[in-house]
């Protein structure tokens, strides 16, 4: 059983009065211009709460239902819903328009990250990203698919078993404010974020240690620029020297069952670089200043971690085994001791938030499971029991405007990347993602410009 505050309350049943069933069709109208549709011929319909969509009952609905044997008509005091055998000659009629549910005209929503991108282009495949579907749309009609995974009552998501046709259709015409707002309203509010989240941050992918950090932010003081959160990225623990550090290779591990040599990964401090974590964690904090530390929680906790004997024991490994235990959010006893044990801590020492930087795809240890979602939604319910209700990650997909804020990801540094931000930016409201973190004049490759950077700024 997971801990209570990683089981959030849903309502995933609807309105019984808002609810027609028709043959292989049910229709459940939530607002007098939103509708559920799902299309199953054996009738299987989904009553779960999803990674998508937590609520469905806003009320009941005045509406007129025609059922017909190829068609079902249901008008509502705002526009009319025609659903027929075939899709393709469904349609709202809006205003007196007939717009299909064919999603053209959609004004888009946005993408899970910007990795590697010149722009709206990934430069290893010179391919464009193809941004996800929004709520509005310049017809009048939206169509948002919803085949997201299950979150059960208990607090775990699970693989969708049944797969049926389950979307839904925000037919607000040009009321893109209200059509969001009803999105957030079936989907779960984007909560408040603390105030210092809104400063200025320091964050840079680079070698550190307790000196040259700390006198950095000294630096920034002498110069009056303000800073409200310090980051570290992932050199606060053994990383680029990890092999050598630990005798990993030489000492015959350096395979999959003790979890290879790869520095991404890793939960111990340096102590060469930072000799008295504690010390530096309090310097930063004397200075006013929020602490978030960079995650690449991919390859699990291995032997050499200052936590895998208490972590081991706890998932019933043997600790002398140095068998590396794998990620695993899907995994109630994992999650327990991965806040637990690692990550709560390091809290109560100090860190005020955690930058998730999951790179490495969407596939776990359940089927449709996404692990950027599960990293999402328990570290986001962790840091608000914590009192920092905050984290910063990538895009899940819709419904990622619960776990604020977004992490755009590792951008070239390049004048069409600063041209396509903006847009990028102000299309994620679309989808209800009101909070985007890009960095300022992009990551790697591309130039060193100063003008690029203080436009970048402004």
């Amino acid at each position: 059983m997971l801990e209570k505050h990683l089981i959030v309350k849903t309502n995933p049943l609807a309105n019984k009065d808002n609810i027609i069933i028709n043959g292989k069709f049910r229709i459940t109208v939530i607002t007098e211009r939103l509708f559920r549709i799902e299309i199953d011929d054996k009738k299987t319909f989904c009553d779960n709460a999803t990674a998508c969509i937590w609520y469905r009952d806003l009320g009941k609905v005045e509406k007129e239902v025609i059922k017909g044997k190829t068609f079902i008509q249901v008008k509502t005091f705002a526009c009319e819903l025609y659903l027929a055998d075939d899709i393709a000659r469904s349609y709202v009629v809006l205003n007196g328009k007939k717009v299909k549910l064919d999603n053209k005209g959609n004004l888009l929503g946005t993408f899970r990250t910007l990795d590697q991108c010149d722009g709206d282009t990934l430069f290893t495949t010179n391919k464009q990203i193809e941004l996800c579907n929004g709520v509005v749309s310049k017809s009048g009609v939206a169509v948002l698919n919803d085949d997201s995974c299950i979150l059960n009552d208990d607090g775990l998501f699970t693989t969708r078993t049944h797969k049926e046709q389950d979307f839904y259709v925000f037919a607000y015409g040009t009321d893109y404010k209200q059509a969001v707002k009803d999105f957030l309203a079936i989907s779960g509010q984007t909560p408040m974020l603390p105030r210092y989240v809104l400063g200025n941050w320091w964050s840079r992918y680079y070698v550190y240690n307790e000196k040259s950090y700390l006198s950095l932010l000294d630096k920034f003081a002498e110069n009056s620029i303000p800073l409200t959160v310090a980051t570290i990225d992932m050199d606060w623990h053994y990383s680029t020297t990890l092999d050598k550090d630990f005798e990993i290779t030489k000492s015959g591990k350096n395979t999959d069952y003790y979890g290879g040599n790869d520095g991404w990964t890793g939960y111990s401090w340096n102590k060469e670089l930072f000799p008295d974590y504690k010390r530096f964690l309090r310097k930063v904090k004397d200075r006013n200043l929020k602490i978030t530390l960079n995650l690449h929680p991919a390859l699990g906790i291995r032997w050499f971690e200052d936590c895998y004997k208490d972590f081991a024991t706890a998932m019933g490994i043997d600790p002398e085994s140095q068998q590396v235990i794998k990620f695993d959010l899907t995994n109630e006893k994992f999650i327990k001791n991965y806040f637990e044990i690692i990550h709560n801590p390091y809290e109560k020492d100090g860190v005020d938030f955690w930058w998730i930087d999951w790179q490495q795809g969407n596939s776990s240890a359940k089927k449709g499971v996404d692990p950027l979602l599960l990293l999402n939604h328990y570290h986001y319910l962790d840091a608000k029991k914590q009192g920092n209700p905050v984290i910063l990650s990538r895009f899940c997909g819709a419904g990622a405007q619960r776990y604020p804020l977004g992490f755009s990801g590792d951008t070239l540094i390049t004048w069409k990347t600063l041209d396509y931000l903006p847009y990028f930016t102000a299309t994620a409201s679309n989808i209800g993602y009101g909070w985007w973190s890009h960095d300022i004049g992009g990551h790697f490759f591309g130039e060193k410009c100063d003008e690029l950077y203080l436009r970048s700024v402004q």
